[in-house]
C-alpha cells in the first residue's frame, strides 16, 4: 500500500519572483539531474524557507516556471510566441536545464525552416554567396534563418532584417550589423569581434557567452538582451539602451559604456576593471560582486 506520508514529504513549495508552485523533489530532479534545481532539491544543500508556509524563495520572474516545471514532468516543449521562446530560453539557461534549451533550439529551427518560404534567401542561398571574395546582404530580409556555425566574418547586413535569425557559434568577425533589426536573434557562443552594431535593434536577442571584444554597439537597442558570460573587452557601449539586459559575469574591461543605459541591468559577477562609467546612472543596476578596479566612476550616480 502506498505511504501517503511520504508523498507529503516530498512535496516541494516554490515562491518565484511572487508567483507560489507546488512539485515535488522527483519532478525537480529526475529530468534534468544536472541542473541548479536538482542541485538545489537533492538534499544536499540547506534552503531558505519563509518561517509561515515553507516556501522555498527564487528571485526569477515566475511568468514562464510553469513551462519549466511542466518539461520537467513530461518533457514537452510548450508551443509559444518567437518573443516567449526567447525569454523562456533565459530562463532555461539561468536554471542551466540543457534538456529544455536543445528542445526550444529545435523547434526554433524548424519554425525557421518553415519561415525559409517568406524570406529572400535561404541558408544554401547563403552559403553559396559566402563563396564569393566580398559579401553583402544590406537591406535583405533573412528573418527567421538558420545561419549557425558559418563563417560569416567580414559579410556586411546592414539595414537587413535579422529579427529571430540564428547565428549561435557562427564566426562573424569583423561583419557589419549598421542598423539592422535583429530583435529575439541568437548570438549564443559566436565569435564578434570587432563588428559594428551601430544603431542595431537587438531587443531580446541571445548573445551569452559570445565575443565582443572591441565591438561597436554605439547607441543600439540592447534592452532585454543577454550577455552571461559574454567577453566585451574594449566594446564600445556609448549610448546604448542596456535595460533590463542580463551581463552577469561578462567581462567589461576597458568597455566605453559613456552615457549608456542601465536601469534593472544584471551586472553581477561582471569584470568592469578600467570600464568608463563617467555620469552614468547606476542607482537601479545589480553590481554584487562586480570588479570595478580602475574604472572611471566620476560623476557615476550610485
Amino acid at each position: 500500500m502506498k505511504n501517503f506520508d511520504s508523498d507529503l514529504s516530498s512535496v516541494v513549495r516554490i515562491n518565484i519572483g511572487g508567483k507560489k508552485f507546488w512539485t515535488t523533489t522527483d519532478t525537480l530532479t529526475q529530468r534534468e539531474p544536472d541542473s541548479m534545481l536538482a542541485a538545489m532539491f537533492s538534499g544536499r544543500h540547506t534552503l531558505c524557507q519563509d518561517s509561515d508556509k515553507g516556501y522555498v524563495f527564487v528571485d526569477r520572474d515566475g511568468k514562464h516556471f510553469r513551462h519549466i516545471l511542466n518539461w520537467l514532468r513530461d518533457g514537452v516543449v510548450p508551443t509559444l510566441e518567437e518573443s516567449e521562446y526567447t525569454e523562456l530560453l533565459r530562463e532555461a539557461e539561468y536554471y542551466q536545464l540543457l534538456g529544455l534549451m536543445d528542445g526550444i533550439h529545435a523547434v526554433l529551427n524548424k519554425r525557421k525552416e518553415d519561415d525559409e518560404f517568406h524570406t529572400e534567401l535561404t541558408r544554401t542561398d547563403i552559403i553559396k554567396c559566402i563563396q564569393s571574395d566580398r559579401v553583402r546582404f544590406r537591406g535583405v530580409n533573412l528573418s527567421g534563418l538558420d545561419l549557425s556555425k558559418l563563417d560569416l566574418s567580414f559579410v556586411d547586413f546592414s539595414y537587413a532584417c535579422l529579427k529571430n535569425v540564428f547565428f549561435s557559434r557562427a564566426n562573424l568577425q569583423c561583419a557589419k550589423f549598421r542598423d539592422v533589426d535583429a530583435e529575439g536573434s541568437i548570438f549564443h557562443n559566436a565569435t564578434l569581434r570587432e563588428c559594428e552594431f551601430t544603431g542595431a535593434n537587438l531587443r531580446g536577442a541571445l548573445l551569452a557567452g559570445a565575443c565582443l571584444q572591441s565591438a561597436n554597439l554605439q547607441d543600439a537597442c540592447l534592452v532585454d538582451s543577454s550577455f552571461c558570460g559574454a567577453d566585451l573587452r574594449s566594446a564600445h557601449l556609448q549610448n546604448a539602451d542596456l535595460t533590463n539586459a542580463n551581463l552577469e559575469g561578462a567581462i567589461l574591461e576597458g568597455a566605453n559604456l559613456k552615457g549608456a543605459k542601465l536601469s534593472n541591468a544584471n551586472l553581477k559577477g561582471a569584470n568592469l576593471q578600467r570600464a568608463y562609467l563617467r555620469h552614468v546612472n547606476l542607482q537601479n543596476t545589480h553590481l554584487e560582486g562586480a570588479r570595478l578596479d580602475g574604472a572611471n566612476l566620476l560623476g557615476a550616480i550610485r
